[in-house]
């Protein structure tokens, strides 16, 4: 179901993102504001939820819209939602999966949790990213190996995400944009360029045209952030392995975040340190976006 300000720009695969609940006019697409997750139907303003993403029920018979019958289900399980249409999920595809070449009504990113892939002329495994804007012609996806391949699966767009069998490109697709196979153990790691993170680690997987993007985050072990942050932009994070305590919550592999625009997030610990995939809708590196602050109640 699309918003009153989402509307047709040049094509059917160019459609306006919701803006922002920060102030934002959606120019990032990641349309990661006024979601629901799997612990709350209904969205819950400057509240942020942290859960066990294992303990999402699974839907086993989840196939993409517009796939071939012969296509073999994967297992999905739906971690957060906006009404426009993105989302963002755990899937499992299945030893042996296969899936035909062609495009995406909207834009889908993918992150390998376990396994291998390959999708056209590319292998992806463990720690694997790809972004693939709407439009955009990919080849014939296959699990390779025994496994099934886990992914994080997060769908952008703000129009139903479907498949459509293509042999081209779509003429409006922003091939600029494409990431088709990226290792991420091949990328360096930098600075977070945040006060509150400066004894962490962060490797960019995508940076979107706002400043906000996708990475991978490093806390590293005796970490003590020492007070709370208010975070003025939205946030999804995915523990990879470690661990961070967060207040009361304790974020251990699987577990998933959601953070919304100007929510205060608690004191972060972790003796052993953690290793997160997050996306952020603004570009946090500029004043005023992350904010300490102690709570003297």
């Amino acid at each position: 179901m699309m918003g009153e300000n989402q509307e047709n720009i040049n094509s059917e695969f160019e459609v306006a993102s919701i803006k922002e609940d920060w102030g934002g006019d959606g120019r990032g697409r990641m349309n990661l504001s006024g979601r629901s997750t799997a612990i709350s139907s209904d969205f819950i303003p400057r509240q942020y939820q942290y859960f066990d993403s294992n303990t999402v029920p699974e839907l086993l018979d989840w196939r993409i819209e517009g796939m071939p019958d012969t296509v073999p289900f994967a297992a999905r399980r739906l971690l957060s939602w906006h009404n426009c249409g993105a989302s963002t999920s755990r899937v499992s595809l299945p030893p042996q999966f296969t899936a035909p070449a062609g495009i995406f009504t909207a834009d889908l990113e993918i992150f390998i949790l376990s396994g291998v892939i390959q999708i056209g002329e590319w292998q992806l495994d463990k720690h694997g990213y790809s972004f693939i804007p709407a439009g955009v012609r990919v080849g014939n996806w296959k699990v390779l190996g025994d496994e099934p391949v886990e992914i994080l699966w997060m769908e952008n767009g703000t129009v139903p995400f479907k498949y459509e069998a293509s042999e081209t490109d779509k003429p409006d697709a922003r091939m600029n944009e494409f990431i088709p196979a990226l290792d991420s153990k091949l990328l360096p790691w930098g600075t977070t360029q945040t006060i509150q993170f400066e004894v962490a680690k962060k490797k960019f997987l995508r940076k979107s045209n706002n400043g906000g993007g996708v990475w991978l985050l490093a806390i590293l072990p005796h970490y003590d952030g020492k007070y709370s942050m208010i975070q003025c932009y939205n946030e999804e994070g995915y523990c990879l392995s470690g661990y961070c305590d967060i207040g009361n919550d304790r974020l251990v592999k699987h577990w998933f975040a959601y953070v919304p625009s100007f929510s205060t997030s608690l004191r972060h610990i972790t003796d052993d340190g953690g290793l997160f995939f997050i996306r952020i809708d603004r570009d946090i590196s500029k004043s005023g976006t992350v904010l300490s602050y102690v709570d003297r109640l």
